[in-house]
């Protein structure tokens, strides 16, 4: 029979990868997964000539959500996003998860409500796009690869696992964020 240890075993709330390559890999994500959502709200804030042009920019007047909400066409979702494409709150709402998901993952703190709030985001953007029709709504095919798992979905699992491997610590600022008083007493926080 064997007898219990007499010191109890401390578990970590926020298991850590231990390989050192796996660790910087996942920074190395980190960074280019938060760059992504940062890039999206510089060029949507002043139109940076990607995928906004100047005249579009949020900056000079222009609706970050207009363009996509209002050219969504097929899916049970294509009336709502019509009816809030352009709306003042739409607008701020998706500009401020573009910023504070970028700046989260990138800066590597609030890993979890920045995975949580961007994995939310891309999903209704999935939904907005809905991949699963193969048609538009003026019969054109949709363009869709993958009626199930497109780019919206491998971003939401790269959030999430990026919180769940606590990739903040590696070339992040997780170490400190996590000794705050308020962030070290709620771990949904870290």
């Amino acid at each position: 029979m064997t007898k219990a240890p007499d010191k109890a075993v401390e578990v970590s709330a926020h298991p850590t990868v231990t390989s050192v390559a796996a660790r910087r890999i996942l920074a190395v994500l980190r960074f280019a997964t938060g760059f992504i959502f940062l890039w999206a709200f510089l060029d949507k804030t002043f139109g940076l000539g990607f995928s906004t042009t100047s005249e579009r920019a949020w900056f000079n007047g222009g609706s970050p959500t207009k363009g996509f909400l209002g050219s969504v066409d097929v899916g049970p979702f294509a009336g709502v996003a019509h009816t809030i494409a352009g709306t003042w709150w739409a607008d701020w709402l998706f500009m401020l998860a573009l910023l504070g998901v970028g700046v989260a993952v990138m800066a590597g703190i609030a890993m979890w409500p920045a995975a949580f709030a961007g994995s939310l985001l891309v999903l209704m953007m999935w939904a907005a796009e809905f991949p699963l029709d193969r048609v538009t709504g003026t019969g054109d095919p949709s363009g869709s690869t993958n009626p199930i798992v497109d780019y919206h979905i491998i971003y939401g699992l790269a959030l999430l696992t990026l919180a769940a491997t606590s990739a903040g610590i590696t070339w992040g600022l997780s170490r400190y964020w996590n000794r705050l008083p308020y962030i070290r007493d709620h771990a949904w926080t870290h």
